[in-house]
């Protein structure tokens, strides 16, 4: 199994469980003066208690560099018994009760250190599953595919779909034939004629008649799905959906889930499951429905939805959609639509929204919020106290935008020619304020 990072020592889960270390030990300070402060009628609460905490820490301490894997958590329950056995057997000179040392005992120094030799056993037989590859096959059966609809995203063509299978889950099919995908954006559709073969990861079937397979082509499927190769790479978005394995980064958004844990990181809080126990910080949206991937397995075409948030990229350009607001990436050229708009390409930016709208193109720098426009061209600057004028470069700047958006999505990028021609025709107006 994988190994995935949630945001190393900065994440909500490493941070708590640096606190609950701080507050084991507070509590076996706390302990050790159990007699002074009164506190012998609670001893067995407080050694459950910190038992609890040291389990605690080491479980959400799992994955802080490497990443969580089944062989990591089976280490840290055994770091966790081998710390309990260390605490029991000193604490037994200390004024451990007889719930820990008498003839009854079920949890004593002796039993749980023997649980921490077993434990780092099976943990370094388990790591050797660890290194392994996560395996998914393409299966040697063939079904008729006339085209999917997974709502505004569409799949037309004909060919054949061969299923893609985790141990016994449905996983994803690998397409072979002549295929086109549809998705529609606010900044209009999406289309895009794929290469075959072509990977759909969902569950759905979206095949159902069979016909005779290509034994070549599976065999070829096979060798091309490698999700380490495809997936892993930490300068782009990514998405792999497994069932027991979840994973999907995008633009600001994390979403991981493994056994045992699950993690949702967004620019607006994090939120971290741990077996039953669940911790927040801020406010997360967690993603509702199943996630979708359709990808050419020999190019660089990939589009991914997580609920309302939707991902295409390609060779030339990346769209990413999130509920209103979409942004656009090719080279160094960015559009992004929303409640605030903006276009940004080296020396030039245009950003206009809630009132106020900048220009800066080349050496000339224009900007307009509440009744005032400011305006720095050829080393003078020039203010217009001016409501009228304040909207004329906002409804301009939008105009900008809006037209050179329309020039990038086309794939011809931004036209300087035309965005300095607008600039100008703009300044002329705002000079006649001047006087």
């Amino acid at each position: 199994m994988y190994g995935f990072g949630f945001g190393e020592e900065r994440s909500l889960r490493f941070r708590i469980a640096e606190y609950m270390k701080a507050l084991a030990a507070l509590l076996i300070i706390v302990w050790l003066f159990k007699g002074p402060l009164k506190l012998e009628a609670y001893n067995d609460y407080m050694v459950y208690a910190i038992i609890a905490l040291i389990f605690a820490f080491e479980l959400l301490s799992v994955g802080k560099w490497f990443g969580v894997t089944i062989s990591g958590i089976v280490f840290a329950l055994a770091k966790g018994a081998f710390w309990t056995s260390v605490f029991l057997f000193f604490g037994k000179w200390l004024g451990l009760s007889e719930t820990f040392t008498g003839e009854n005992a079920t949890i004593t120094a002796g039993t749980m250190f023997a649980y921490a030799v077993v434990l780092t056993i099976a943990g370094l037989l388990l790591s050797k599953f660890d290194e392994r590859r996560i395996d998914w096959k393409v299966e040697k059966k063939a079904y008729e595919f006339n085209g999917a609809s997974f709502g505004e995203v569409k799949l037309n063509g004909s060919g054949k779909a061969y299923p893609v299978k985790f141990g016994r889950k449905l996983v994803g099919w690998v397409i072979d034939g002549d295929l086109t995908v549809e998705a529609e954006t606010p900044i209009g559709k999406v289309t895009r004629k794929l290469l075959s073969p072509v990977a759909v990861w969902t569950s759905e079937k979206i095949a159902v008649k069979k016909t005779s397979p290509d034994p070549g082509f599976v065999k070829r499927a096979n060798e091309l799905i490698n999700p380490e190769g495809l997936y892993r790479d930490k300068n782009k978005a990514s998405v792999v959906d497994l069932g027991v394995v979840k994973v999907y980064e995008g633009n600001g958004f994390e979403y991981v889930k493994v056994p045992f844990v699950e993690v949702i990181s967004t620019p607006a809080g994090e939120e971290v499951k741990i077996g039953p126990m669940r911790l927040r910080d801020g406010r997360v949206w967690k993603p509702r429905g199943e996630m979708l991937t359709i990808r050419e397995l020999t190019n660089g075409f990939q589009l991914t939805r997580v609920g309302e948030r939707l991902t295409i990229q390609t060779e030339e350009y990346t769209i990413e959609v999130s509920g209103d607001r979409v942004t656009y990436r090719s080279g160094d050229e960015v559009l992004s639509l929303g409640e605030t708009v903006s276009l940004r390409s080296g020396d030039i930016s245009v950003t206009v929204g809630r009132g106020r709208a900048k220009l800066r193109i080349e050496d000339v720098v224009i900007s307009a919020r509440d009744g005032t426009v400011r305006i720095r061209v050829g080393g003078k600057t020039h203010t217009i106290e001016s409501r009228e004028a304040c909207n004329l470069v906002l409804r301009k700047a939008k105009e900008i935008v809006e037209e050179q958006g329309v020039e990038m999505v086309e794939g011809l990028g931004i036209d300087r020619a035309k965005l300095n021609a607008r600039v100008k025709e703009l300044i002329d107006e705002l000079m006649r304020y001047l006087g």
